[in-house]
């Protein structure tokens, strides 16, 4: 037999099946990646216009948003596996296949899918996405992956805690070194806390409603979720959590904008702000950085029950128009406009109460979206110093003698936090301003562990909400 009789019939080509799935999933790491965009604001209307088709189904929509999530959340640990898979700097590998090598890690170190359909779906999505040629140096690099466990890559990745102990936790943890320092800064303590913090920041939130009081009861968002997936609230008297998940726009209440979809530790700073005492009138409040409405809309609910009004400002357009639509249909006085909070058309001591709940990195919410750690920098904390102090000051300017302000934030980065509130106080960049710290432990009654005060830090480990801030200035002259 020669050997053009014993060589072998060439196989027929065959073309890559496109699995609907992971191939939203990889548009949506792609619109991350190229856009900028947040996963938060880019999946939802993926998912909806694939179930319109009649492509998916609940679990499949499950499994799409576990893929873009797990790999947002864990692209840190997974871009050290791949790093030490290949003989090239990683930096060198384009975005697309990345994209495609960390959702394929994700899927054998971080789920309960098979190996071997692990791998398969990964070269085939690189076969439909990236073409024959990039599909083998995936399959070659996955296989390479899946002869180990998480722990066993971790251990032969991260640097040992004796070593470096924060790029050891940046490693197992998924975080950027410097996000790992500023967290630990601003938590205190040994080695136990901030990795419970870090875990924190790895695991899926709960979905939380809020039942914007004189619209809305927690009971009514309790019956319409059922026992099986309706759960009270944590500290906030106003919450609902959603133990199964879901479609929160799918109840009622929703619907008709009398509740809405809210982190508990965002309720707490608005009800604390409301419940603080003062003398004298209440009857005017402000939310000068009122975007994208979730606050204002339960101030403005608190407020109606007073006979208050509130002013909701918000410098973005477009943001100012998600404020109209969160307090559309709101019983009691209020109105929406377009102002710059550092250049504010108000006139000031005029305000009982006021909420300026500044621009930030977003450093408490990296639950939600992931991929804000890996797209901020340390020294984009410089640019939101100045905007900070600037809007403090300001709302210690419209709020009247014996008024209460209340200065939040999204971050427990001390930079954004107890540091602005000391620097306005002390005249720091600007003028200083009269004003007294109000305690404001007393008004988040029984939430623990809030620190020595008159500041408070909700932390997601010890609170399970996002990491929010509050301090409340009462203004004395």
């Amino acid at each position: 037999m020669n050997d053009q009789q014993r060589r072998r019939p060439a196989k027929p080509h065959r073309r890559p099946q496109k699995d609907p799935v992971r191939f939203l999933a990889f548009e949506a790491l792609r619109a991350v990646d190229e856009r900028d965009a947040y996963a938060n604001l880019v999946l939802p209307p993926l998912l909806k216009k694939a179930r319109a088709k009649g492509d998916f189904d609940a679990r499949d929509a499950a499994l799409a948003t576990e893929l873009v999530y797990g790999t947002l959340r864990r692209q840190g640990t997974y871009d050290a596996i791949v790093a030490a898979c290949i003989d090239r700097p990683l930096r060198e590998v384009d975005p697309p296949v990345l994209d495609v090598l960390n959702m394929g890690v994700h899927q054998l170190l971080g789920t309960r899918i098979p190996t071997h359909a692990a791998v398969s779906a990964s070269v085939e999505l690189a076969r439909v996405v990236l073409g024959e040629g990039r599909a083998k140096f995936v399959n070659a690099v996955l296989r390479k992956v899946a002869a180990d466990d998480l722990d066993g890559w971790v251990a032969r990745v991260a640097p040992s805690y004796d070593e470096d102990a924060e790029d050891h936790l940046a490693v197992v943890y998924s975080h950027p070194r410097w996000i790992v320092s500023a967290l630990w800064d601003a938590l205190g303590g040994g080695r136990a806390g901030i990795e419970d913090l870090l875990e924190a920041d790895n695991e899926r939130p709960e979905v939380t409603l809020v039942a914007r009081p004189g619209r809305s009861t927690t009971e009514e968002l309790l019956t319409a979720l059922g026992d099986e997936n309706g759960l009270p609230g944590r500290w906030s008297p106003y919450a609902v959590r959603m133990a199964e998940g879901g479609e929160p726009g799918a109840l009622g209440a929703v619907q008709e904008g009398r509740a809405g979809v809210q982190d508990e530790g965002s309720q707490l700073v608005a009800a604390a702000l409301a419940n603080a005492p003062v003398e004298g009138s209440d009857s005017r409040w402000l939310d000068g950085c009122a975007g994208p409405g979730g606050k204002a809309a339960l101030l403005a609910a608190l407020a109606a029950e007073r006979g208050a009004a509130l002013l909701a400002a918000e410098k973005q357009p477009h943001r100012a128009r998600l404020v109209e639509r969160a307090l559309a249909g709101n019983p009691g006085p209020y109105q929406v406009i377009t102002a710059d909070g550092t250049r504010p058309p108000w006139q000031p001591g005029v305000f009982d109460r006021v909420l300026m709940d500044v621009p930030c990195s977003g450093l408490g919410a990296l639950r939600r979206r992931p991929e804000s750690r890996w797209r901020r920098r340390a020294e984009d904390l410089e640019n939101f110093a100045p905007l900070q102090r600037g809007l403090l000051r300001e709302a210690l300017k419209a709020v009247r003698i014996g008024g209460i302000v209340g200065y939040a934030t999204c971050s427990p980065h001390l930079a954004e936090t107890r540091v602005v509130v000391e620097d306005v106080l002390k005249g720091r960049g600007g003028e200083p301003v009269e004003a007294e710290w109000v305690d404001a432990r007393p008004l988040m009654p029984g939430v623990p562990a809030l620190g020595d005060g008159p500041d408070v830090q909700l932390w997601p480990h010890l609170h399970g909400t996002d990491a929010m801030y509050l301090a409340l200035l009462r203004r004395t002259a």
